[in-house]
C-alpha cells in the first residue's frame, strides 16, 4: 500500500495516510477513463435544436415559373435548399445523445483517476478542513499554504462553509464523495480531501 503526508490548515506536514491499493492503486484503465468523460459531456448535451427541412417551411407549393422557356433553371418550389428562405437539406431534430456505462466499468474509471492523481502527487490529504464562518479570504488562505492554484475538494456533507467559502475562488470546486465524476477530478489538477474524506471514498469504491 502507497502512503501519502498529511498537511493541517498551515500548509505542514503532521502524519501519514496509508492509501487503499484497491481506490489508490488500482490498474489504469485509459479507455474507460475516456469513455465516461464522453459519457458526462453527452448526456449534458441538451439536444433540442432543431431545423426546418423543405416540407416544413412555410409556402413554396406554388412552381415559380413554367418549366421551359424562360431562361431560368427550373425549379418546383421556392423553398428548396438553394433559395433564400428555403429549408435545411439535412436539418438537426432533437435527440437524446445520452448512453450509459456498466456501474463496474463507471467505479473502474474513477479509480484509474484517483490512481493516477496518487501516482502524480497531486492529491493532498488534510487531518481537517473546517471554517469558522463562511469567507473567501480565509479559503484563499489555506490553498496558499497547500500550495495549490487549482484544485477540486472533497468535502462532507457537513462543511457548508468550506463550500460557499470556495465556491467564488476561480479554478476551485468542490464535491462530495457521492457526486464526484471523472470529468471533474480530470478537469482539476489536484484533488484535496480530508482523512474522513478518504476513508470514505475507500468505503464506497474499494
Amino acid at each position: 500500500m502507497s502512503n501519502v503526508s498529511v498537511y493541517n490548515m498551515e500548509g505542514k506536514e503532521v502524519g501519514t495516510l496509508e492509501l487503499n491499493d484497491s481506490v489508490f492503486g488500482a490498474e489504469i484503465k485509459e479507455h474507460l477513463v475516456h469513455q465516461a468523460v464522453v459519457l458526462q459531456l453527452a448526456n449534458n448535451r441538451q439536444g433540442t435544436q432543431k431545423a426546418k427541412t423543405r416540407s416544413e417551411v412555410r409556402g413554396g407549393g406554388r412552381k415559380p415559373w413554367r418549366q421551359k422557356g424562360t431562361g431560368h433553371a427550373r425549379q418546383g418550389s421556392t423553398r428548396s435548399p438553394q433559395w433564400a428562405g428555403g429549408g435545411v437539406v439535412f436539418a438537426p431534430t432533437p435527440r437524446d445523445y445520452s448512453f450509459k456505462m456498466n456501474k463496474k466499468e463507471k467505479r473502474a474509471a474513477l479509480k484509474s483517476v484517483l490512481t493516477s492523481k496518487v501516482q502524480e502527487n497531486n492529491l493532498i490529504v488534510l487531518d481537517e478542513l473546517k471554517l469558522n464562518e463562511v469567507k473567501t479570504k480565509d479559503m484563499k488562505k489555506v490553498l496558499s499554504n497547500l500550495k495549490v492554484a487549482n484544485a477540486i475538494l472533497v468535502v462532507g456533507n457537513e462543511n457548508d462553509n468550506v463550500v460557499l467559502s470556495a465556491r467564488n475562488i476561480p479554478g476551485v470546486a468542490t464535491t462530495t464523495v457521492g457526486t464526484m465524476n471523472v470529468y471533474d477530478l480530470l478537469k482539476y489538477n489536484t484533488v484535496i480531501a480530508t482523512k474522513t474524506g478518504v476513508a470514505s471514498i475507500e468505503e464506497v469504491y474499494a
